[in-house]
Parts: C-alpha cells; structure tokens; sequence
C-alpha cells in the first residue's frame, strides 16, 4: 500500500472577493450598511435595526438622526421579499414615533404600504404595513392620504385574515379612518359592517373592542344603522350585553345601541324582540358607572324623537333614569339628567319625573361638580316649563335657595337655565313671593352683566317676571341692577334686546323706576330702537309708552301731551319743551342750580310731609300762603334764606316755623337719602274747596265748567283777548322765582297765570276729582285742555245716546266756555 497524499484545495479564482464577516456595534455603521448592493446585508442591516428600535423610544429618534428613514424608504420596495419585510417591519415598529411619523408623511410613505395590501404578499408585511398605516392614521392628514389613495378597500378585506395582528391593526386603522364624514360614507359602499359583526366573535377582546367602536362611530349615520339592522347586528349586541364575560365590552355595545335606537323602526324592533326590557334591566341591575352612564346617553339619543319617547314612556324608563340619579357618580348624575331633560318632551313622561324625580334633581342643585349642577337645572328648566305643578314640586323640595344661588354659578347654562326654572315658578304668585324674599332681584344683578348673550336673555326675562311687585322693583334699583338692564338694550342679539325690553316695561311700572330708567338713558335707547325696523319689536314700542306714561314729567315735556288716562301725581314738574336727545335732569338736581333767567319750572306737589303737615296745623295765626313762601326747595337754601331774612318783619314773624320744617326736613332727609321736595300748602288748598264746590255738581259738563272758572279765579281771572299783551305774568314769576331764590316755582304760588299754567292747574285738579282730561303744549306759551263729553239727545227723542264729542276748554278769556275741537274759536284759543 502507497503512502497517503494530502490533496491541495484549489485557489479561489482571482475576480472573487472572499466572504467577510463583520461584527458592528455602532448603529450609524449599520445605518450605512442599508446603502449596500447586497441583499443578504441588507436584510440582516434591516433585522439589526429593527431589534435596535425596538428597544425604546430614544432609539428610534436616534435612528431618525442617522437618515436611517430615508433609506429604509427606498428598501420596501425592494424586489428582495425578505429585504422588503425587514424594512416594512422596521417602519411597523418606527412609526409610533411623532418625528418619524412626521417625515414618513412626507416621503408619501402610505402609498408604497397600501400597495403591499395584496392577498399576495407575505402576511408579516400585511402586518407591519397595517401597523405603520395605524399609527400614521391619528393624524388628519394621513387620513385623508390614506382614503384619497383608496386604502379603505385592501383594509376591509384584511379583517378577515387568519393572523390576528393583521386584523386587529386593520381594523384600528378603520376606527381611526371613520372619524370622517367622507370614509364614513365610503365604507358604507363598501360593506363594512358584515366582516366587522365577524370580528365581535373573535377570541381576542382588543379585537371585538375595536370592532365595537368603529361600529359606534358608523353607526351614528341612518344608512349604517339599517345595515346593522338587516344584518342581525342588534342581536348580536343585545347577546354581548347578556354574557357576563363580556362585561369589558359592555360599554361599548351600550353605546352602539344608543346610536341605533335613534330610528324608530330600530326601537320597535328591539321592543318587539324584548331587547328593550333587557336592556333596560341590565341597566337596572348592572354596578359599572360606565355602563350606566352609557345606557343614560342612549335613552336620550333615542328620546330625540317623539315615537320613541312614547315606547320608552310605556317601557317606565322614568323609574331607570330616577335610580341613576342616585349612584354616586357625577357622569352617571350627568348623563341622567341629560336624558331626563330629553325625556320631557313627553308628557307623560314629565308628570312621572314631577312626582318622584323632581327632589333628587334639587339636591343636585348642591353639587361641588359644575357639570353636575348644570345638567341638573337643564333637567328643572324643562320639567317646569308650561307645568304648574312641577314647579310647585319643586318649592316643595326646597328647591328655591339652591336655584337663586345657582344664578352665581360658573357655567352659563347653568345660570341662564336657573334663570329660566325661576321664571316659570314665578307665575305663581305665592311661589314667586317666596323666591322673591330670598334676594333673587339682587342676585340676578350679576347674571345681567353675563358675555353669554343666552344669560342675558334669560336674566332679563326673569326681571321682566318678578319686576311687576314694587317691592321687587326697588330690590333691583337699589341693588344697581338697573344698570346693566337699561345696557342690554344696545345689545346686538334679537332675543336679548327684546327681553330687555320686556323686563324694561314691567320695571317702568312706578315712577321712581321709571324715572331712574330714564336717567340711566333708557328713554333715548327704547327711541333710537323705535326708529329702526330691524331692531323695533313689539316690546320697544311698549317700554316706551310705559315709560313715559309712569315718567309724566318727561312725557310732557318731550311730547306736549298728557292722555286723561295720564293721572299727574305729586313731584310732577313741566320743565317746558325739551329737544330730542336732550336729558331732563331730576328735580333734586334742577333745585341745586343757579337762579337763571330762563323759563320757570313749575311744580306739583299737593301732599304734605307728615311732620311739617304736623305742625302746620299748629300755628294757625300763619297763613298757608305764608308757609308755602318759607319751604325750601333745598337744605342749603332753606338756611341762607333764614339768615337773609332775619331784617324783614314779615319773616320774623315765621322765622320760628322756617327753623322747625327745614330740622324735620334734614332728620327726613338723614333716614331716607331721596331727596324730598317741599309741599305745596296753596294747591292743597285749592284742591280742597275745588272738591267742595264741584263734586256736588251733577254732570260732568257743569264739573268742567265750574273747575274752569275756579282756575281762571286763582290764576288771574279772566282776560280780554285784545288786552292780552298787558297780562304781565312774566314779571309776576320772575319775583316768584327771585323771591324763592330758585328756578322751581310750585303751582300755587302763581296768581297770575297764562295758558300752560292755568291748563296744567286745571289738569291737577280735575285728575284729582276724577274728571277726564287731556293736557297740551301748543306754541308760544299756549297749552290747552281737552274734554270728551256728551252732547244732549235732540228734542223729541228720548234714550239717544250720542257719541262724546271733544272739546276745548276756555280757562283764559271766557273761563268755562267750551269750544268744539277744531272749531273756528278752538284753532284761535291754540294759535296766535
């Protein structure tokens, strides 16, 4: 035998590079490895990675950093299928980053995934593609990529691959698609709802919960809704409520039903299968605060429509929604009274809640939760509107403190909706006392002052419904609340103004209201709104009249004409004329001006300060005219003219009484601020021996003329109509007035008066007697009276009631000559 010869291994050829085995630690030296020809470096570069991204956040960034995206980008293309996996598999795990996202998006990335979307490719690159695509779909942008690039139809038709991965983040990727309106309504072509109604039956529960919530999100549009129907979808949402080990899942099949149970039809449906009464008992018996509030913003989708709070009404869904208020969860508390709010609508179904669950709606009222609070008074607004008994249900369970507080609180629909169940308790009187006595006028101040122009309103409104006490009325005034009430005039919204406007009306019901309203610059807002067709409604135009008719002095002089229905009161004053958009200031600030030589302000005042009418009947040595000449129209002046006075005789005499009536006008003045202007003591004279002499006089006619001549007779007597220019009555007031001290003249220190002195006296009188009469301002220093009276039935005809005829009452040249209006001697009595 030969000995052995070790055989020698041939060379390599020459032209070949011999294998190299390199082991990297650096993740940038990996990175450039992707730049490689060699697929086999490639798809073990793409594993490295992706194992090095998986491990945290920070490393992707890093990664990022590297411009490893860029040329992973060029690689899930790759004709290599294993190079291409590796790379999408890289971009799976990658994508959940907010940077990477962002450059995957603008490397248009969606477009090259959804094409790997074929039942051809490998299920791995289905599963990273559709992981990528989920991640990327949270922003709106990639939304509308992945839907303009038709990727809605490849990820239906994954839901049904046998991986779980690929389905779970397909469907993921549909939840996050179907926020859309368009691929809400692409799916809908597609049929979608078949292979989702599939996933509820998966073994893994992130499956079905997805499948669930974007049913709920589909399911919130009709057409959707009926697929669902035809295609056994509410059976099989009714059989997950039933199983005890879905109870993760509940919520959200509580949640699809209430979108379904929005039609009609669907809610017959499930009633006539007895799911409705399961339904309702599981909300009965289940202890989930989830499931509960759920069940409670289904019933109020469904009680959205009038057939459907019928069925719920006969289902006794009240008693369901009652039990809720009572768990101790403020969502579950919001979400009941939301759909006891909608359930209202019914009612029935708001009589049942009045009869039990109006107390547990009050306590809500004490929430600390605002929400809470608000959903509460939402649910007593309803309940209360157009229900008397309701809103006596509610005073009953003491429900008034809470509501008036409510008026303070942090959310506007809780304020405005207060404001609202404090208005409809108002039309009881009884009830609206009792709400009255807790201060709400003082409180809805603030409410006045609201940006919310629906707390305007609402405020407003409540005003206008307390306003008509007189109590009420001054609470508002003296707590400032006139104020914002006369700014929400200006206001821009239709409902707001008018409400305002409302409110303004009723509160124009007095006369120190009215008079402060007008101060305020109510009366110049209500004319300019008045001039305006856009703005004018029926309320401006009421607030208006309202407003003068209780503001006499106002009306006079910006109209010139009192109606007989116009009754003058004590601190009337003719001003005279005033031009459009000038202020007539109060009488307490025209007593503080100057002596000036302009026209004299006359004054009405007939009742006495119970003090100095005390002692006016004291010393009866002194005349009443004497008294009248001593009153002072101000603090300051009554002392000045004392002290001036110490020299004459004549005011010697009164000295004594002057210095009593000015101490008990300051003590009067101390206990209430509002200024208090003197008595006039001649008027009251006049007024009383003109009651004496024509109350017994039978017709009004012999009324009219006896209280005529009795003007004239105070006033001067009567006057030649061509002697008329010697009637020097201006000097006559301008002594009064210089005598005083004073532009304020009371009507009962003029002994010789003209037109509009004797015609406003003659209106004094007769409104106090009870005669009918019209006062106005002509030209010139002229103003007249007018009368209606009835004219005598011709001779020879009995029980003939004639129409009253107007006329003008003569007080200057032949005192008590009455003058057909618009007569010949009528138009001489009115003009020059």
């Amino acid at each position: 035998m030969g000995k052995k010869v070790k055989k020698e291994v041939e060379p390599p050829p020459k032209d070949v590079f011999e294998p190299l085995l390199i082991e990297s630690k650096a993740a940038a030296t990996v990175v450039l490895m992707l730049d490689s020809p060699e697929e086999e470096v490639l798809a073990k570069a793409c594993d490295a990675i992706y194992k090095f991204a998986s491990k945290g956040d920070e490393n992707k960034v890093a990664l990022l950093g590297l411009g490893a995206v860029e040329r992973l980008y060029k690689l899930i293309s790759h004709e290599d299928p294993i190079v291409r996996r590796n790379a999408i598999m890289v971009f799976g795990i990658m994508a959940s980053n907010h940077d990477v996202k962002k450059l995957l998006r603008e490397l248009d990335v969606t477009s090259s995934l959804l094409s790997h979307l074929v039942p051809e490719e490998d299920v791995i690159i289905h599963e990273f593609a559709t992981l990528c695509l989920a991640h990327m779909a949270v922003e709106y942008t990639t939304k509308v990529q992945i839907f303009e690039q038709g990727g809605l139809e490849p990820l239906i038709s994954l839901l049904g691959s046998p991986d779980p991965d690929v389905t779970k983040n397909s469907v993921e990727c549909i939840y996050l698609l179907v926020q859309e309106f368009q691929s809400r309504a692409a799916v809908c072509e597609l049929n979608v709802i078949p292979p989702l109604l599939d996933l509820l039956k998966s073994e893994y529960p992130v499956i079905q919960l997805l499948a669930l919530k974007t049913l709920e999100v589909i399911s919130k549009d009709r057409e959707m809704r009926i697929i669902l129907g035809e295609n056994e979808g509410l059976d099989c949402l009714l059989k997950i409520l039933e199983t005890n080990e879905f109870n993760d899942l509940h919520v959200e099949a509580l949640a699809v039903l209430g979108n379904c149970l929005e039609d009609v039809h669907t809610m017959q449906l499930i009633r006539q299968t007895g799911g409705l009464k399961k339904l309702l008992s599981f909300v009965g018996v289940s202890t989930v605060p989830d499931i509960q509030k759920n069940a409670a913003k289904a019933i109020a989708k469904a009680a959205s429509d009038s057939e459907n709070r019928k069925i719920l009404n006969e289902e006794d869904v009240e008693s369901c929604l009652i039990n809720l208020l009572e768990i101790d969860d403020d969502g579950v508390k919001v979400a009941a009274s939301q759909a006891i709010s909608a359930m209202c609508e019914n009612l029935a179904s708001k009589r049942a809640f009045g009869l039990q669950g109006i107390p547990q709606l009050v306590q809500l009222l004490s929430s600390d939760d605002e929400e809470v609070k608000e959903a509460a008074v939402i649910a007593l607004a309803n309940l209360t509107t157009a229900s008397p008994s309701n809103a006596s249900a509610v005073a009953e369970a003491e429900g008034i403190e809470p509501l008036v507080k409510s008026l303070n609180a942090e959310r506007h629909g809780a304020v405005a909706n207060a404001a609202t169940v404090l208005t409809n308790m108002a039309m009881q009187e009884p009830l609206r006392l009792s709400i009255q006595s807790h201060g709400v006028m003082s409180v809805l101040t603030e409410p006045l002052r609201s940006s919310s122009s629906q707390v305007q309103s609402r405020a407003a409104l409540t005003v206008a419904a307390f306003g008509c006490d007189a109590n009420a009325r001054s609470e508002l005034r003296n707590a400032g609340g006139l104020g914002p009430l006369v700014e929400l005039l200006h206001s821009k919204d239709k409902e707001v103004r008018r409400n305002a406007c409302w409110a303004v009306m009723v509160c124009a019901s007095d006369e120190l209201t009215a008079v402060e309203l007008c101060r305020l610059g109510a009366l110049d807002i209500l004319e300019e709104i008045n001039l305006s067709t856009g703005r004018r409604n029926n309320f401006s135009e009421a607030a208006l009249e309202r407003l003068l008719d209780n503001n006499l002095s106002q009306k006079y002089s910006q109209m010139g004409y009192l109606s007989s229905s116009n009754v003058i009161t004590d601190g009337f004053y003719d001003y005279g004329k005033i031009k459009p958009g000038v202020k007539l200031l109060s009488l307490e600030e025209l007593s503080m001006q100057e002596l000036t030589d302009r026209r004299a302000i006359i004054f009405i005042n007939a009742k006495p300060q119970e003090d100095v009418l005390a002692m006016e009947e004291k010393p009866q040595h002194i005349s009443s005219e004497q008294t009248t000449l001593s009153v002072p129209t101000s603090r300051k002046s009554s002392r000045e003219k004392v002290r001036k006075g110490k020299g004459k005789k004549e005011e010697e005499k009164m000295k004594e009484v002057v210095e009593i009536v000015s101490e008990v006008q300051d003590e009067v003045n101390l206990e209430d601020v509002q200024w208090q202007p003197p008595p006039d003591f001649m008027l009251m004279n006049y007024i009383n021996d003109a009651s004496k002499i024509i109350l017994p006089l039978t017709t009004t006619r012999e009324q009219v003329v006896a209280l005529a001549q009795f003007v004239a007779d105070k006033m001067g007597g009567a006057i030649e109509r061509d002697k008329l220019h010697d009637f020097s009555w201006e000097l006559h007031i301008s002594e009064i007035e210089f005598e005083l001290k004073s532009n304020i003249v009371p009507i009962g220190k003029v002994k010789k008066g003209t037109f509009y002195h004797r015609a406003l006296l003659f209106k004094v009188i007769a409104d106090r007697l009870g005669i009918g009469c019209s006062l106005v301002r002509g030209e010139y220093n002229r103003a007249w009276n007018e009368v209606k009276l009835v004219d005598d039935s011709p001779q020879g005809v009995t029980g003939l009631l004639l129409p009253p005829q107007e006329y003008i009452v003569d007080l200057m040249f032949v005192p008590g000559f009455l003058m057909k209006q618009e007569s010949v001697e009528a138009d001489q009595y009115k003009h020059i």
